[in-house]
């Protein structure tokens, strides 16, 4: 039987066991809901294919409570999204990370990268700090309307998911801007998808700080 909890350190702690024995939880973002589980273990990622019924070409994010937690997970951000990161998150920016040596992710795409976040949430960098960095996708099945709140998330789910964590209700989904380093582009990024921060904001930031990827 699921349990709806509020955020509280008896519930987070809850949350941990449940995420290192390879289980999903259901957390409140800055936008939606989402059904969350440990990236380094296939199982945790498996089952969140399989619960929201997603295709597998459609890549999962890592949510990060800061972007220095990316070391831990063998993944680097190139430059100069690294600078870009340091300006821009929190918030609706999502970089595009590329593996490193001895990256124990099970969430890369093919070509050995990652798209991370961290949310513009305190309540959300409150779980993440708790849990760690987390693989996410929206809680609902694919296709239908993301969950604005646990109980929504709850009618996709069910008992399927043993913890949802309540954070009361969520702004909605709001697309973050997806942006990778690209050497042969001029000023060395590639904006995959605009979203909230137009490209024209992060081009100008590059510019301001000194130039793009040979900078």
């Amino acid at each position: 039987m699921s349990e709806i909890r509020a955020i509280d350190d008896e519930a987070l702690a809850e949350a941990a066991g449940i995420i290192s024995d390879g289980g999903l939880v259901v957390i409140p973002t800055d936008t939606v809901y989402g059904i969350a589980g440990d990236p380094r273990n296939q199982r945790a990622i498996d089952r969140i294919y399989e619960l929201k019924r997603r295709p597998r070409f459609k890549a999962l994010q890592v949510l990060l409570a800061d972007v220095d937690q990316i070391d831990g997970l063998g993944i680097e951000l190139p430059a100069p999204l690294n600078r870009l990161a340091a300006q821009f998150m929190p918030g609706a920016f999502s970089p595009i990370a590329v593996a490193g040596e001895g990256c124990t992710l099970r969430t890369l795409a093919v070509d050995g990268t990652q798209g991370i976040r961290v949310p513009n949430s305190v309540l959300c960098l409150k779980v993440l700090r708790a849990l760690g960095p987390l693989a996410a996708s929206s809680a609902n099945r694919s296709g239908d309307e993301s969950a604005q709140s646990v109980y929504e998330a709850v009618e996709a789910f069910g008992d399927a998911v043993p913890l949802y964590l309540d954070g009361g209700s969520t702004p909605g989904h709001v697309s973050s801007t997806v942006v990778a380093a690209d050497p042969h582009e001029r000023d060395g990024i590639r904006i995959l998808r605009e979203g909230v921060i137009p490209q024209t904001t992060i081009r100008r930031a590059l510019h301001m700080n000194g130039g793009g990827l040979g900078a």
